[in-house]
């Protein structure tokens, strides 16, 4: 597109959503077309629109010039799925950011909730407590003001067992067709209208009443899941994000179309919950527990979370400021502060005599002088155990589990206490807090670490050797190995702490080849993003929803040509 047309272009989308809301300026579009952990490249404007309509006009206009576009909502996923990679696109690149489009509207007394594309998990979570009810996620992603839309487009999975990875059947998208036209479909289960305009007025503004709303337009969330997590001798992973039985239209488009709202389940929170803190060096007796309870008991876990020592000991010090502002600060400004943290990195990288990452470094520097921030007893059972559990179970559950894990430890090396409350949000939170903790160390010793090597992988269900033991020569290229996830769900996040000098890009091949003989599924619960390649299955679905490859081309290291050439 040469000059001409483009400031012609710009014009248009300036009429559409305003001058101050469509941004050209490098500098300003820079935070929406670089991920927080991966991925940046060029874009000829950044728009926000501030309504549906607005962000419909946008795409007709975009379509209508041949130019490229990526849907994004937070940008807070960590395999760059929401930005451009690189500038070897054959088309111009416009951003659509929707995090102007907030809007929720709870249905069907508190069970369902529609929600528009800006929505946080935060806002939905906090919006839900008024019925006592939860939404597919909590904490972990909430708190970096992740999206809804932006989890089920992602196949997003999530901690708590009894939920599965986030799906629907009801969304309100517009696709391409094969010959590049244009077409709003409402799947959503609600009467908005006939034309797109209407129907997305009366979806943003809430214009319906129960009398318009289907009880039968799908499911909400996977019904499925609390039975298939317990097939615990099945030779497949639990869940992956490029599992076709969990995609559908919107769920797990991954930015192949273009989502305007979705319609979710929700989940009655539990009336009682308690936290067992479990300790062993040895993953069999981890197994057994495992297998005995997807197996036997009759309530599932509400989470069960492992870490190993060293993922334990790289968070209790690079985890410590993420850990002390939840809890002194709360959920709420989570989101606030992560947006604060961002600007004063901008800021202080453009001062010469500033260190970079320098929130990091202060953040990490202080927490030095403040008192330890996990009790005794966690603290005991890391200098006991090499392998942590750490089980929560609600209402029933509870005494379930307290017999079980009474009698299993009678004869056993590890052991287990029951949390009190203090005890019980320091582990939930220390095992949180070692999600980012790996890069808090890659940002204090750039001099010493190349980068962080960061999978998410699924085992398969019947795997019981679960634990990694590295080749020496893999191994040699690794300050530290973090191993953390979900465990009854077998999926795992792992990360390494590469060396100066070392090539990243040659040493996940490896590690990915030995995962490829293990039967592993990668990644589990991020989208596939710009870091890993689509399976067969994953690269027709793409092709299914987007023929003319005009949304999102080149994720999963697929073509960025148009139609797929």
């Amino acid at each position: 597109m040469n000059s001409n047309k483009s400031a012609i272009f710009i014009k248009t989308l300036q009429e559409i959503v305003g001058a101050k809301h469509t941004l050209t300026d490098p500098a300003r579009t820079l935070p929406y077309r670089q991920g927080i952990r991966f991925g940046e490249g060029d874009a000829l404007a950044v728009v926000l629109p501030g309504t549906l309509v607005e962000q419909w006009l946008v795409l007709k206009a975009c379509v209508e010039a041949d130019i490229i576009v990526i849907t994004q909502s937070a940008n807070t996923g960590l395999t760059g799925g929401s930005t451009p990679d690189g500038n070897d696109y054959d088309r111009p690149i416009v951003i659509v950011s929707t995090r102007r489009l907030d809007g929720i509207k709870v249905i069907e007394n508190g069970e369902q909730v529609v929600c528009l594309p800006g929505s946080t998990l935060f806002r939905l979570e906090k919006e839900l407590k008024k019925y006592h009810r939860g939404p597919h996620s909590v904490i972990g992603s909430s708190c970096i003001g992740a999206s809804v839309m932006g989890g089920v487009c992602n196949n997003s999975g999530g901690a708590l067992i009894q939920r599965g990875p986030a799906y629907t059947q009801m969304a309100v998208f517009a696709q391409l067709d094969q010959q590049g036209q244009l077409r709003l479909v409402n799947h959503l289960g609600i009467e908005l209208g006939d034309d797109p305009e209407t129907i997305l007025q009366n979806l943003q503004n809430h214009n319906y009443t129960d009398k318009d709303i289907r009880r039968d337009a799908g499911l909400g969330h996977d019904h499925h899941y609390c039975d298939h997590v317990r097939e615990i001798d099945a030779n497949t992973p639990a869940r992956f994000n490029a599992d076709p039985a969990r995609h559908y239209e919107a769920s797990g488009s991954a930015g192949r179309l273009m989502v305007f709202a979705v319609r979710l389940d929700t989940f009655p929170l539990e009336q009682k919950s308690a936290v067992f803190y479990i300790g062993t060096n040895d993953i069999n007796e981890l197994n057994g527990i495992r297998r005995h309870i997807l197996s036997q008991f009759k309530t599932l876990p509400v989470s069960g979370e492992y870490m190993h020592r060293v993922a334990f000991d790289i968070a209790a010090i690079y985890g410590k400021p993420t850990f002390l502002a939840i809890k002194k600060l709360g959920t709420d400004m989570m989101p606030r502060m992560f947006v604060f943290k961002n600007i004063v990195d901008r800021v202080t990288a453009k001062i010469p005599f500033f260190p970079k990452n320098f929130s990091d470094r202060f953040s990490i520097f202080a927490c030095k002088f403040l008192p330890n921030h996990l009790p005794k007893s966690l603290r005991d059972y890391r200098d006991r155990y090499e392998h942590h559990l750490i089980l929560k179970m609600a209402d029933d559950g509870i005494a379930e589990a307290e017999a079980f894990l009474k009698d299993y430890f009678q004869n056993k090396n590890g052991n287990y206490f029951l949390c009190n409350e203090k005890e019980a949000e320091a582990a939930m939170l220390h095992r949180f807090a070692a999600a980012g903790a790996a890069t808090s160390y890659r940002n204090v010793h750039s001099k010493t670490v190349e980068n962080i090597v960061a999978l998410d992988i699924a085992l398969r269900r019947n795997d019981t050797d679960w634990f990694e033991t590295l080749p020496q020569n893999i191994d040699q290229n690794f300050i530290y190995k973090m191993y953390y996830g979900h465990f009854f769900c077998y999926v795992f996040h792992q990360d390494y702490i590469a060396k100066k000098g070392v090539d990243c890009d040659k040493v996940k091949e490896d590690i990915l080849a030995l995962l490829d003989q293990r039967g592993a599924q990668y990644p589990a619960e991020h989208n596939v993003g710009h870091l890993y390649h689509a399976n067969a299955d994953l690269k027709k679905f793409y092709q299914e929803l987007d023929p003319t490859n005009s949304l999102n081309p080149g994720i999963g290291k697929t073509s960025k040509k148009k139609n797929w050439t």
